[in-house]
């Protein structure tokens, strides 16, 4: 069995170029010098002819547009048969406002991320008679689409920033930030696109994996600081940095995967140059810099 997976969005939230930004990577954006990223999202299935698509980013509409395989096969009827959410930070629950035309679907989250939704009523748009909510408890397996099934695990991360109060822990291990491990048959794969810390239990449930999608958000930890755009550094925000010492690119030296790639990144990222020299680093390290349309299989 072939797992395919679809890169709807390749960026974080904001996107690239996002629309208040004059940083040099937007800017080569705007002018068609470096392609433009949607945000957030991917979408995996085993036939071809059902997806699940994982975390709804506020670009969708555009997102299933541009992905020929999420087309509708008739007046009312589409391919997408669920939707899973990894957290209830806005880049990744938006889009579910635009999935409200009475279209039936699953919508897979843990109770936590539930939670959320459920306390924001904008979101009873989700008419219940057309999208059921499964709650996933995490290191239960659950089919998502035919032959495709997902097991939700904690990894090191926060709340959603709207959620933010007082003292913020941006390593909390629980339902507000997840991973998924992706399974059809004999193939498997992990989609992780927020992660603030690579802990030995992480380590060694990727060892082996066919393919890994992780957090690629900031180069460094000091990335928008320097850029003159935020007083945040990368790990306030949640998110490992791809270099240095402590960065994904090291931790992954001695984790046996067959293929791995970047998502979620930042629009300051200078990754998102083909010919910068961090983007060589990066795919002289082995990874793949993730871009809107990349289809692979696995």
């Amino acid at each position: 069995m072939t797992l395919r997976a679809l890169v709807l969005g390749a960026a974080a939230g904001g996107g690239l170029p996002q629309w208040n930004c004059g940083c040099e990577n937007c800017n080569l954006a705007r002018e068609g010098a470096i392609p433009p990223q949607s945000q957030s999202s991917l979408a995996f299935s085993t036939s071809g002819a059902q997806w699940a698509i994982l975390n709804a980013s506020p670009d969708i509409r555009e997102q299933i547009r541009l992905a020929r395989p999420l087309h509708p096969t008739d007046k009312r009827q589409s391919p997408i048969s669920s939707v899973l959410l990894t957290n209830g930070d806005i880049d990744h629950i938006a889009g579910l406002l635009t999935l409200r035309e009475q279209q039936r679907f699953t919508l897979f989250a843990t109770q936590e991320i539930h939670r959320i939704i459920a306390q924001n009523p904008i979101f009873e748009a989700l008419n219940p008679d057309y999208v059921s909510r499964v709650t996933i408890a995490l290191d239960q397996p659950v089919e998502i689409a035919p032959g495709l099934t997902a097991q939700l695990f904690a990894v090191p991360g926060k709340v959603p920033l709207y959620l933010e109060s007082g003292d913020v822990h941006t390593d909390l291990e629980g339902e507000q930030t997840v991973g998924v491990h992706l399974r059809a048959e004999d193939r498997n794969a992990f989609y992780i696109p927020g992660c603030a810390a690579m802990r030995d239990d992480l380590k060694a449930r990727l060892e082996g994996a066919d393919m890994v999608f992780f957090d690629g958000t900031l180069w460094q930890d000091d990335e928008m600081i320097q850029a003159g755009l935020s007083q945040k550094t990368g790990r306030r925000m949640g998110h490992m940095s791809m270099s240095g010492p402590d960065g994904s690119m090291a931790a992954f030296q001695d984790i046996a995967v067959g293929q791995k790639a970047f998502v979620h990144m930042n629009n300051t990222n200078p990754v998102f140059r083909p010919n910068s020299a961090e983007r060589q680093q990066v795919e002289a390290a082995g990874w793949i810099v993730a871009h809107d349309g990349m289809e692979l299989e696995i």
